[in-house]
């Protein structure tokens, strides 16, 4: 018989090998196992308040609330929307739900009535937990326009204007701080019954049951429910932790919010799972929260997106800041410029930074740089698939694996892929094909050793005369011009191309303009004429999303109405 012969490996295609196990336990036992090993270590430290939970006040905590939740009437499978800043409150109800057997439902704090009301109904919600009120927006009174009979409790145990402050519209049914003295006193008065019962529901939690939606932005159309399982979101937020390198001396600060999949499962369960702290800096992004959070905390790893980084490093007073103890962080939500990525290593100490892809539905993280690849790696690539987890790039058109080297659509499939959009099949199955892969939408390059190069959305794509343009390339190369603090490039609508490219600027301190002209004179040898923009457009700050990414579809429209006007 004749040996087969394999060939040299040609196509986009890697799978992340690893020797450690995935986890088939639940975020509860996930818990109790970090109590077991951890009771006295601190787990959650919330700045503003300075209040500290070790992990077994943690679980105290979370299980008198899961008590609570019960004797309301809350049962395995209900849903239970969380509509907060980052307050430790959000964990202590992730916890509670998750041990209950509920599914926490994560709500975007820059929802209206409207957008609110959406998600409540569409994900059948039982329970909403919100805050009360801060300085742009009454949350308590949306909820009562937009929850009807659902039950809302009110976080009244916030200081400040997020809760205690506005605390006496507050009902005591509505009261967080009853519904946990509620639980505590049912364990205290009742403890052994209570006890039992919360064990025999835990007990029939499975790991692959649903624990999560999390809404997608809804750029286009209602935003979509993606149901996450225990399996998928704690093994995802092992292996983050795992590649990080962490253990219980870490600490680990949270400026990226928890509703988001960066705060909650790059987070949260990262830490968690490694028996390390996480330290809130505040309700919502502050540059000087987060550094100040990561000087008198003497945090070891520091969270953001790009442009949170670009805020930091902006600061006037940047060097007045001990940073001194951080070794590691992550980069997530978009592709970090080259330029910044460098400035987080060299001023900020992060020498083992990570950069995580991925999206919503995966998790969220399908590839990420190690701590030990070359700098080369980490300011160009998004690192290599996860352990346990699959990654191809194909052809968005016939959908076949493309070679080496070539540009396609990643995909991704494996553990972390969602269990689909809640009630929505249809949606679903054109978002995840018959083999199970799930298709992200990004345009991608691999290279031999299963790196992957993100270089825009197939929706970003700019199509100038039959050129093919790809915007991330573009604002990679401008990033390095001295006017440019930061920089966005789309397309706007033209008559003899089809498509123009518009760069939507903002210029770095001491620089108050910037031409096309000087575009084309800094890109001269470097970039193909087609790639400079025709168009700049000098702005303070890009229109975001609450967690973080710059929402580009906004920068069209507005670019596209000012060609037409012009």
């Amino acid at each position: 018989m004749t040996a087969r012969t394999i060939p040299d490996r040609t196509l986009s295609y890697s799978s992340g090998i690893s020797d450690v196990p995935l986890r088939g336990s639940t975020l509860g036992d996930d818990l109790a196992g970090a109590v077991a090993e951890h009771p006295d270590g601190e787990a959650l430290v919330d700045v503003p308040s300075d209040r500290r939970w070790t992990y077994a006040q943690l679980d105290e905590d979370t299980r008198a609330l899961a008590v609570a939740l019960l004797d309301r009437g809350v049962e395995p499978g209900d849903r239970v929307a969380i509509w907060a800043q980052n307050v430790p409150e959000w964990t202590l109800a992730l916890y509670a739900v998750a041990r209950v057997g509920g599914v926490v439902v994560n709500v975007n704090p820059a929802y209206r009535a409207h957008e609110l009301e959406y998600v409540l109904r569409q994900s059948g919600t039982r329970v909403l937990v919100t805050q009360i009120a801060d300085a742009h927006s009454d949350y308590l009174a949306i909820a009562h326009e937009a929850a009807g009979d659902i039950d809302i409790i009110a976080l009244d145990t916030v200081p400040g204007p997020l809760g205690a402050e506005a605390g006496a519209r507050v009902s005591e049914r509505q009261s967080f701080a009853a519904l946990l003295e509620r639980g505590r006193a049912l364990l205290t008065d009742t403890g052994a019954r209570w006890e039992t019962r919360l064990e025999q529901v835990e007990a029939r939690v499975n790991a692959d049951d649903p624990v999560n939606l999390q809404y997608t932005s809804g750029t286009t159309g209602f935003p979509k429910g993606v149901t996450l399982s225990h399996h998928s979101i704690l093994n995802n937020g092992f292996s983050i932790g795992e590649l990080l390198g962490y253990g219980p001396e870490d600490r680990v600060v949270l400026p990226v919010p928890f509703f988001h999949c960066f705060g909650m499962v790059i987070g949260t369960l990262a830490i968690v799972s490694h028996r390390s702290t996480a330290v809130i800096p505040g309700p919502s992004f502050d540059p000087s929260a987060a550094l100040r959070a990561v000087q008198d905390e003497r945090a070891t790893s520091l969270y953001g997106v790009p442009t949170m980084f670009i805020a930091e490093l902006a600061l006037p007073d940047f060097d007045s800041y001990d940073l001194s103890t951080l070794r590691t962080g992550v980069m997530a939500g978009s592709t970090c410029p080259v330029e910044v990525m460098r400035q987080v290593i060299d001023r900020m100490h992060m020498d083992e930074v990570a950069i995580c892809y991925g999206m919503t539905e995966t998790a969220p993280v399908s590839t990420m740089t190690r701590v030990d690849d070359s700098l080369e790696r980490r300011t160009q690539t998004v690192g290599r698939a996860m352990p346990h987890i699959e990654v191809k790039i194909v052809d968005p058109v016939d959908g076949r694996t493309v070679p080496l080297g070539v540009k396609g659509e990643v995909c991704t499939r494996g553990y972390s892929v969602m269990l689909g959009y809640w009630n929505e099949p249809e949606k679903t199955a054109e978002a995840i094909d018959a083999a199970r892969w799930m298709h992200t939408g990004d345009i991608g390059i691999m290279d031999e050793d299963g790196y992957v190069e993100v270089t825009g959305r197939i929706k970003d794509m700019v199509i100038r005369g039959g050129e093919n343009v790809y915007p991330r390339e573009i604002e990679e190369f401008f990033h390095r011009h001295p006017a440019i603090r930061d920089i966005q490039v789309v397309g706007v609508p033209d008559e003899k191309y089809g498509e123009e490219l518009m760069a939507w600027v903002v210029l770095a301190d001491g620089h108050d303009t910037l031409t096309p002209q000087q575009l084309r004179e800094f890109a001269q040898g470097e970039l193909a004429h087609f790639k400079v923009p025709r168009y700049v457009q000098i702005r303070t700050e890009f229109p975001m999303t609450v967690s973080g990414k710059v929402r580009k579809v906004e920068l069209r429209e507005e670019g596209a109405q000012l060609v037409a006007s012009a």
